[in-house]
């Protein structure tokens, strides 16, 4: 079992950055791959970002190419989503999640651990 913690979600202007963690722990040993997905208000959940768990490869929306970096720390069971040039169509609550393998899936199923998210609102 791996748990997921989300923070640094809040309230930024459209053209600012904040920077999401998730901090991970329980079978941390396991070598997972690292996902973030966001849902907003209506909509169904969807794909953001993927970093395998050597950090090699990581895949993105089409929505967030250039804009968002995913990142990990393996040493300290963290990993991070950077978001720059935010826009208001970024507003959702955004999850981070994890799957049992070294291969990214942008399809929410492919994921079997979940964190409780965090809000994220860009004002126009």
């Amino acid at each position: 079992q791996v748990q997921l913690v989300e923070s640094g979600g809040g309230l930024v202007q459209a053209g600012g950055s904040l920077r999401l963690s998730c901090a991970a722990s329980g079978r941390t040993d396991k070598r997972y791959t690292m996902g973030w997905f966001r849902q907003a208000p209506g909509k169904e959940r969807e794909f953001v970002a993927a970093i395998t768990w050597t950090g090699v490869v990581t895949e993105y929306a089409d929505s967030v190419k250039g804009r968002y970096t995913i990142s990990r720390d393996n040493a300290n069971s963290v990993g991070y989503l950077q978001m720059n040039r935010l826009i208001p169509e970024d507003t959702a609550v955004y999850y981070c999640a994890a799957r049992n393998s070294p291969v990214i899936r942008t399809t929410s199923t492919s994921y079997d651990y979940w964190g409780q998210g965090t809000q994220v609102v860009v004002s126009s």
